[in-house]
């Protein structure tokens, strides 16, 4: 089975704004885009996928991709996930592709052998149709999904989105197949989210280093009464 990873990725403006307790506007468009070259590094280093494609409607967020060596897929605007994704799919179902792995630009966590195991829960006799899904650590968001075929079920991004996704599993009929993964749970959309990456002290991948300075610096901002916006 030929597997292609799906990385659906927007503009970095205005980026995170959940975190604007912690990190001002320019931190937070920063730290997008640095996480999103951490994580398609170590996609593009996962052996096992056929290829990896960057869906986006942003010139930025192409230009990385291509020049990091990934395929870029692209809109005509900057949409939601749910479209970004759907929008892959129908173009990659059309040229042919068995299976997608669909994975968010924001899991500075994860690592190639991550992905690599992932995979290796779908045996090579396996035949579709079939789904896996990795939740987020609160299990309310979706992390990672293995479809084949790409439109085997109908996603929905965003709030209690595992449980859409179960449903949709059951409802098709499927067997029920998730698997935990702490690295692949965290994703970065609140201060709590920021505060446990920091407090793994990962190395490897440049979010870590540039996360942990800017909370520095927030920390000495806060001392001089000046907030973040």
């Amino acid at each position: 089975m030929k597997v292609t990873a799906v990385i659906p990725v927007k503009g970095f403006r205005n980026a995170k704004q959940r975190l604007s307790p912690l990190l001002d506007v320019a931190d937070r468009e920063a730290l997008a885009e640095i996480m999103f070259r951490d994580v398609l590094r170590q996609v593009l280093q996962t052996r096992g996928l056929v290829e990896t494609v960057v869906v986006t409607g942003n010139d930025n967020v192409a230009a990385i991709a291509n020049a990091l060596g990934a395929r870029v897929l692209r809109q005509q605007e900057d949409k939601g996930e749910t479209e970004a994704v759907n929008f892959a799919r129908n173009e990659l179902m059309a040229n042919g592709c068995e299976a997608v792995l669909i994975i968010p630009g924001d899991m500075p966590l994860v690592r190639s052998d991550d992905i690599e195991r992932l995979l290796a829960e779908v045996p090579e006799s396996a035949e579709p149709p079939f789904a896996l899904l990795v939740p987020s650590h609160d299990r309310m968001g979706t992390n990672a999904l293995l479809l084949a075929p790409p439109d085997v079920i109908e996603l929905r991004f965003g709030y209690d989105s595992f449980s859409y996704h179960m449903s949709q599993v059951s409802a098709r009929g499927l067997p029920i197949r998730f698997i935990e993964n702490e690295r692949m749970a965290l994703d970065i959309d609140e201060p709590k989210d920021l505060e446990c990456f920091l407090a793994y002290n990962v190395r490897g991948g440049e979010a870590s280093q540039v996360a942990r300075r800017m909370m520095t610096a927030c920390q000495v901002r806060k001392k001089r009464g000046v907030g973040s916006v």
